[in-house]
């Protein structure tokens, strides 16, 4: 039961497919997972970036993974590379800048976490 998040510069908005992205993103963290459940993503869009530049052009996209507990770190390192390469892939296209900021998280869902019976 994988939970994604992926916060992007806002004005990235129009500038790449979501659609296209999660088609292949959810394949990838079933797969490397191994996990029986079915990927959940939220998109957000972030106003304010603060970083070295005005948050007007910084562009950045961050993923976060969250897997139930219990896969080792080198699994953990792994999706994270591959979902590094796809945001490579599905973000270096013409209105995204170059120096545009990818990253990815992977991590433990806490204990608490649940999912509503009827999202099974």
């Amino acid at each position: 039961m994988p939970y994604l998040t992926v916060d992007y510069s806002s004005h990235l908005a129009g500038t790449f497919d979501r659609a296209a992205l999660v088609k292949e993103l959810h394949p990838l963290v079933v797969e490397e997972s191994g996990t029986r459940g079915v990927c959940k993503t939220l998109f957000r869009p972030v106003e304010t970036y603060v970083g070295d530049r005005p948050c007007e052009e910084a562009a950045f996209v961050h993923v976060d993974v969250g897997l139930m507990p219990g896969r080792p770190e080198a699994l953990k390192a792994r999706l994270s590379e591959g979902v590094l390469a796809l945001l490579e892939k599905h973000l270096r296209v013409e209105g995204v800048p170059p120096d545009a900021v990818f990253s990815v998280e992977v991590r433990d869902l806490t204990g608490s976490y649940r999912l509503s019976p009827s999202a099974r």
